[in-house]
């Protein structure tokens, strides 16, 4: 039995390179806009879940991808809720400044993937769905918003613990070397 893919939500992944430590007054006016922007993605319509550290009040410690690179997790609702936060709220401030921040990227940045309602995505399953793009591009297992699948293409994907691998060619042993 399969879920509902009503019963789907668009998980995401961003990374930043940082330019500078988040100490340095060179990044103050990004860290100021943190609890401001996590406060609109809390409130925004669609949301349902961000990545934070236990004991604080977002992912910036975390550094799942690099000493100097931050992480940003968040599960939405449907992919029409995370375009509207990412492209019409506080959000877009920060967006409009981000080379003042953070590193160009020469490669994806950003992925996104459906996940059933309730699973909450853990960092290493984001990274490998983010390797998965830049290995493969996009694909129902790990998109962009340029280049979307549908929650119902990506319930057509088998996961990848229930994949099978392509069986490697043998050559037969020669009769009586069994």
């Amino acid at each position: 039995m399969t879920a509902s893919v009503d019963a789907a939500h668009l998980a995401q992944l961003n990374v930043a390179t940082l330019r500078f430590p988040l100490s340095d007054p060179r990044m103050a006016p990004f860290v100021e806009m943190l609890d401001t922007v996590n406060a609109a993605a809390d409130d925004a319509p669609g949301f349902v879940w961000r990545l934070v550290e236990e004991g604080a009040a977002d992912a910036t410690a975390l550094r799942p991808a690099g000493e100097d690179v931050i992480v940003n997790l968040t599960v939405w609702e449907t992919q029409d809720a995370l375009w509207g936060f990412t492209y019409r709220s506080e959000h877009l401030d920060v967006l409009r400044q981000r080379r003042s921040w953070f590193e160009r990227h020469v490669e994806a940045h950003l992925v996104l993937w459906w996940v059933p309602a309730g699973h909450l995505p853990t960092t290493g399953e984001a990274l490998e769905r983010l390797a998965d793009l830049r290995t493969n591009g996009p694909s129902a297992r790990a998109f962009t918003f340029a280049s979307s699948y549908s929650a119902e293409e990506a319930a057509l994907v088998p996961s990848a613990a229930t994949r099978t691998r392509p069986v490697p060619h043998t050559r037969p042993a020669p009769a009586g070397h069994g």
